[in-house]
C-alpha cells in the first residue's frame, strides 16, 4: 500500500472540525515535476488527512518503462491504473478522507500522449481506455481536484534538480505534449469535479494555500482559480 495517515493529532483535529476539506477525497493533479508529493503531504498534515502516494518506489515497471519505452508503456499503464484505483477505492471504502498525490484520471492523460507519440500501440490505447470506462462505473468522484500548473520548462528544470536516474531521458516536448493534454482534460473534468487551478510557486505556506483553497471550493464547481491568498 502507499497510503500512508500524515495529520498531526492535535492540529489535524482541530482543522477537521473547522474545515470544509476535513473528510474531503482531495486530488492532486499535474505533469512531472510539479510539486504534486510536496503539496500532498502539506494539506495532510495541515487538514489531518491520509495521503496517497504514487507508487514510485515500488514500481516493478518504472526502470523498463523509463529504458525501452514503446516496449513498456501498456504494461506500465495497466499497473498504474491497477494501483491508482486501488488508492481510489481505498479511500472510499475508509470513509474519512484523504489526498491522493494524482488521481486516476489523470493516467489516461499519460497513456493518449504515448499513443500519439507513437509510444504505444493504438489497439492498447483502446484497451487501455476500455477498461479505465469500466472502472469508473464503480468510482465515486473526488470533492475536489487541485492543479498544480508548472511550465513544462520549468517542470523539466525541477525533474533534472531532484536527478532521478531513470527520469534523464525525459524531454522537452514529451512535457509540452503532456501540458497541452492536461489543458484540455482539465475542461472536461471540470463539468464533473471542481477544479482549482493552483500556480504553486506563489504559494509559500501551505496553511494560507489550504485557506484559499478552501475558499475557492466553497464558491462553486467549475475550474477556478486560486489567484490570490486574500
Amino acid at each position: 500500500m502507499t497510503s500512508q495517515p500524515k495529520g498531526k493529532e492535535a492540529g489535524g483535529a482541530a482543522a477537521r472540525k473547522n474545515s470544509p476539506l476535513a473528510r474531503a477525497f482531495i486530488g492532486i493533479a499535474g505533469i512531472i515535476g510539479a510539486g504534486k508529493t510536496t503539496l500532498a503531504t502539506a494539506l495532510g498534515e495541515h487538514l489531518g488527512l491520509d495521503v496517497h502516494y504514487e507508487p514510485v518506489a515500488d514500481n516493478e515497471y518504472l526502470a523498463d518503462f523509463y529504458r525501452e519505452t514503446k516496449r513498456y508503456s501498456f504494461a506500465m499503464q495497466i499497473y498504474l491504473l491497477n494501483r491508482r484505483f486501488q488508492q481510489h477505492q481505498e479511500i472510499i471504502w475508509r470513509g474519512r478522507g484523504g489526498v491522493q498525490d494524482r488521481t486516476i484520471y489523470e493516467d489516461a492523460i499519460f497513456a493518449r500522449t504515448l499513443r500519439d507519440m507513437d509510444l504505444m500501440d493504438p489497439r492498447d490505447y483502446e484497451t487501455y481506455v476500455s477498461l479505465f470506462r469500466n472502472l469508473s462505473n464503480f468510482m465515486c468522484r473526488p470533492n475536489v481536484i487541485i492543479y498544480l500548473d508548472v511550465t513544462p520548462a520549468n517542470s523539466l528544470e525541477r525533474i533534472r534538480q531532484r536527478d532521478r536516474g531513470i527520469e534523464s531521458g525525459i524531454t522537452l516536448e514529451y512535457l509540452q505534449r503532456l501540458y497541452d493534454n492536461y489543458e484540455e482534460f482539465l475542461h472536461e473534468i471540470s463539468r464533473l469535479i471542481p477544479v482549482l487551478r493552483v500556480h504553486w510557486d506563489e504559494f509559500k505556506e501551505v496553511e494560507r494555500l489550504a485557506k484559499a483553497i478552501t475558499r475557492e471550493y466553497k464558491r462553486g464547481t467549475f475550474l477556478r482559480e486560486v489567484a490570490h491568498l486574500a
